[in-house]
C-alpha cells in the first residue's frame, strides 16, 4: 500500500498562519485526488479541501478564502497553506490520497490515510 505522511502541525495564535504537508511513499505509480480532513474533539472527520491531478480545487464553507491547497505531481506531495486560523480550526488533520501503486508484482489501486497531525489554534 502507500504511506502517506503529514508534517507541519502545531500551537498557533488566532490570525496565524501554518503549512501542512503530506508526501506519499515512492511506490506510489498514479495519483488522482488527493485532500485534507479534519477532525475535531467529540465531533465526525469532516472534509477540508481536496486537489485533483489536474489541480481542480474543492473547500468546505468554513476555510473558503483561508486556506489554499495545492500539489506537487513530480513529489507526490500535496500541502495545505492555512491563514487567518481560528480556534475553531483546531483538530486533527489527516491527508487522503487514491490511485495507483507498484507492489513489485503489478499495479494495484490504493486508498490511503496519513496518521494525522495536530493543530491547535489558540484564542
Amino acid at each position: 500500500q502507500v504511506q502517506l505522511v503529514e508534517s507541519g502541525g502545531g500551537l498557533v495564535q488566532a490570525g496565524g498562519s501554518l503549512r501542512l504537508s503530506c508526501a506519499a511513499s515512492r511506490n506510489a505509480f498514479s495519483i488522482n485526488a488527493m485532500g485534507w480532513y479534519r477532525q475535531a474533539p467529540g465531533k465526525q472527520r469532516e472534509l477540508v479541501a481536496t486537489i485533483t491531478s489536474h489541480g481542480y480545487t474543492n473547500y468546505a464553507d468554513s476555510v473558503k478564502g483561508r486556506f489554499t491547497i495545492s500539489r506537487d505531481n513530480a513529489k507526490n506531495t500535496v500541502y495545505l497553506q492555512m491563514n487567518s486560523l481560528k480556534p475553531e480550526d483546531t483538530a486533527v488533520y489527516y491527508c487522503n490520497a487514491d490511485g495507483t501503486y507498484y507492489s513489485g508484482s503489478g499495479y494495484s489501486a490504493f486508498a490511503s490515510w496519513g496518521q494525522g497531525t495536530q493543530v491547535t489554534v489558540s484564542s
